[in-house]
């Protein structure tokens, strides 16, 4: 196989050559070099239920810095790392973008749009590009600055498996394999729960009966990385139990990576942070604005806009001073010293002293003020304040009908839900006093409304008549959007008299940590109903939400490298507390569905029509039904056995329409005979036959073509039948499907000819 590829390869530098009159040549030796360290390496890691993962290396993507084929039972992903060098620095932030794409072909299918093309990214693209970067951002190294590009492409799919899982563990693979510096790898498994077991890595079908649905990312030791799933209320304790099953599972996948690093990786580049602060300039900067800081920290009158316009006051103070002694330093190492003061002073007065910036204890819960019913014309609507976080959420009905169509890709990916129930979270600029253009849907936006979305739906009841959207609007921001979209969003829902089985709130964690010089956890505190300042300057962003009784929803950002699981149960434990008191709060606003019924609530009746009717209903083309729809606004719906569904958008719609349909209905009309013949009236000549009618209030029939005459008719024209002409018929009652009259003047025509043929033999 390698002869063959270097005698290729000799034949096209010898080609290459004598066309451009090249005298260089490329030695073999490199060449064959380059081929030995290009073949395909591959290593597999064993999950306790006999299931695996396997890692391909070398086949694809080979000018890449790192590429991994990731593959469980036949689904696989290829996923690509590239990294480079930038001129600027951006304090603060890791340049990583990731993309994961799904191809239609990959589960053998054409895309269904007009250009059948793959389009822009789809929700659940979105979904997993997010929880792939969360998964691999903690691991790389203070100070990296390189633009790195994970991309993640989905080979093939089974149907069986979800791909994220196999991509989060791809692009683990690949970032371990180059040489950019990373301090992975990671490993991601996903946990069921089904009978009282924990299931590694369910199936689709599996998944089914489960009552968690969660992807748990370990780094060594047993560290968490990230979390993201939900559940259908699952306890506190079997949560608690399928996470350390989750976290020992994802060793094995880590020590297979590691053996692929070890085998076939490179060498990792030389890193060298070059926001790296000398300790003179640092002990500058804490003389400054210590003090100053810690009293800004430590008054709790202050609000998020105040705290903040302070805290610039003392940098912009301090940065010339900080010039003026050391000249010639840059402007990004001078802030990057003031963040790091600011940070470790922020956080001493949390570990040391307990004192949070807004004077609350660690497990207290900032003022909550509820309101429902806000304005006449919503069918269900809310607002949720808690501290300067407030939402205002609202809930419209629409017709199952207009929900949307399905994508066929979505089965196969693990990606489709419940269409009847949809989640919109808008977080517009001025939640944060902040300005920019509106425009498309945001990453963060996508996300966070799926958090929420994930955290009501099982609490809905499993039949309802109408498709229901939730629109949540952040009108003020400071920590926790998403959890206060699950309290508002369940308390717009029980303003529309949804019949959810119980109220649902959500709350976030933040983490405060130090490390001692070798890097281990030495001290910590978990805060409960984070701020937005704690969530920038902490160590974890856990938002955990569902019932009093269980649980529904949770998610983990963490910014360091894994954090321990004493922690994690610590955090979900504290979650669970802050919960329940939140919901006692709502409860008494509003502590179960609304029973009486609003004016502007939408009606769905089911009116059975008979097959003899249907074409009286609905009218030439269609025509009666159309026009009941523009006048009325209702909605028309055929189901099966002849059932019209109707949706209304109030009431008075709802009357309307039943007084039209009562008279379409209930008009009378002579009782035919079966077998009998009648006089009838040709009212339109058609290509395919005559329109009659048997008595004036008659809707018109087709007289098709072939019951006109004995003989083949291709147009009624050949037979001079015209207009007005009143011919007979014979009617054989009305098709069982369709209840259309069926009438024939051939049967008249053979039986007269039947009998004019008997008249002539016997005269014979």
């Amino acid at each position: 196989m390698a002869s063959a590829r270097i005698v290729r390869y000799q034949r096209l530098c010898e080609i290459g050559r004598r066309m451009s009159g090249l005298r260089y040549v490329l030695p073999l030796k490199h060449y064959s070099t380059s081929i030995k360290q290009d073949q395909a390496q591959e290593v597999r890691a064993e999950f306790s239920n006999g299931r695996s993962i396997r890692f391909r290396k070398g086949e694809l993507a080979r000018l890449a810095d790192g590429a991994v084929v990731a593959q469980i039972g036949d689904t696989a992903v290829l996923v690509t790392a590239v990294s480079k060098g930038r001129n600027t620095v951006a304090a603060g932030f890791v340049p990583l973008t990731v993309d994961y794409r799904q191809k239609y072909a990959a589960a053998g299918r054409i895309p269904s749009n007009f250009l059948r093309r793959e389009l822009a990214p789809t929700e659940k693209e979105i979904l997993t590009s997010r929880i792939i970067d969360r998964s691999l951002r903690p691991m790389f190294p203070e100070g990296f600055i390189n633009d790195t590009q994970v991309t993640c492409t989905l080979l093939a799919v089974d149907g069986k498996y979800d791909p994220d899982v196999v991509s989060i563990n791809a692009a683990s693979a690949a970032l371990a394999v180059s040489d950019i510096p990373w301090s992975g790898p990671v490993g991601a498994v996903r946990v069921g729960f089904i009978d009282n077991e924990v299931i590694t890595n369910p199936t689709r079908r599996e998944l089914s009966h489960s009552t968690l649905n969660m992807v748990i990312t370990a780094s060594q030791q047993n560290l968490v990385v990230m979390l993201e799933g939900g559940g259908n209320n699952v306890l506190q304790q079997d949560l608690m139990k399928a996470l350390k099953m989750g976290v020992k599972e994802c060793q094995h996948i880590i020590r297979s990576i590691q053996q692929l690093q070890k085998e076939v990786g490179k060498p990792k580049r030389e890193f060298s942070n070059p926001l790296e602060v000398s300790e003179e300039l640092q002990e500058a900067t804490r003389s400054l604005c210590e003090i100053r800081l810690r009293t800004i920290f430590s008054d709790s009158s202050h609000n998020k806009l105040s705290r903040d316009g302070e805290v610039n006051s003392v940098r912009c103070d301090i940065l010339p001073k900080l010039l003026q002694s050391f000249p010639g330093t840059d402007t990004l190492l001078l802030n990057e010293a003031f963040n790091k003061v600011t940070k470790s002073v922020f956080r001493s007065l949390i570990l040391d002293e307990n004192v949070r910036c807004d004077g609350r204890d660690v497990c207290d819960v900032r003022p909550i003020q509820c309101e429902v019913d806000l304005y006449n014309p919503l069918h269900g609507s809310s607002t949720f304040r808690r501290g300067q976080t407030q939402v205002q959420c609202t809930v419209a009905f629409d017709a199952p009908q207009n929900s949307p169509r399905l994508d066929p890709l979505l089965q196969a990916t693990g990606g489709m839900k419940d269409q009847n129930f949809h989640l919109h979270y808008s977080f517009p600029s001025y939640a944060n006093n902040e300005l920019s253009r509106g425009g498309a849907v945001t990453r963060r936006e996508v996300g966070h409304g799926a958090l929420a979305e994930r955290a009501l739906r099982p609490l809905l009841p499993s039949s309802h008549p109408f498709t229901i959207l939730l629109t949540s609007t952040v009108m003020e921001s400071n920590g926790s959007s998403s959890m206060a979209t699950v309290c508002g969003g369940s308390l717009a829902l029980m303003d529309a008299g949804v019949n959810v089985s119980a109220a649902a709130a959500g709350v976030a964690v933040g983490l405060v940590t130090r490390y001692d010089d070798k890097g281990q956890l030495q001290q910590y505190k978990t805060l409960t109903d984070i701020l937005g300042i704690e969530d920038y300057l902490g160590d974890m962003d856990f938002k955990l939400a569902g019932t009093k009784k269980g649980i529904t929803a949770l998610q983990a950002d963490i910014k360091v490298p894994g954090i321990p699981l004493k922690v994690v149960m610590e955090a979900i434990q504290q979650a669970t507390e802050a919960k329940g008191k939140i919901i006692n709060i709502m409860n008494e606003v509003m502590s179960a569905p609304r029973q009486q019924e609003k004016e502007c609530w939408p009606k769905v009746e089911t009116v059975t029509v008979p097959a003899n009717k249907r074409s009286r209903l609905i009218g030439p083309g269609g025509i009666n039904l159309r026009r009941l729809e523009s006048e009325t606004g209702v909605q028309f719906s055929w189901q099966d056995q002849g059932s019209l569904t109707l949706f209304a958008p109030q009431k008075s719609s709802m009357d309307e329409v039943r007084e039209a349909l009562d008279e379409l209905l209930t008009e009378s009309e002579p009782v035919l005979e079966f077998g009998a013949i009648y006089t009838a009236t040709i009212v339109e000549i058609r290509q395919t036959g005559v329109m009659v009618t048997l008595y004036d209030s008659m809707h018109p029939v087709l007289l098709h073509n072939s019951q006109l005459d004995t003989r083949m008719v291709q147009h009624p024209s050949a037979l001079g039948l015209e207009v007005n002409q009143q011919i007979k018929v014979k009617y054989f009652g009305r098709d069982p499907a369709t209840g259309q009259m069926r009438l024939s003047r051939r049967a008249i025509l053979a039986t007269n000819m039947a009998i004019k043929n008997l008249h002539k033999k016997e005269s014979q």
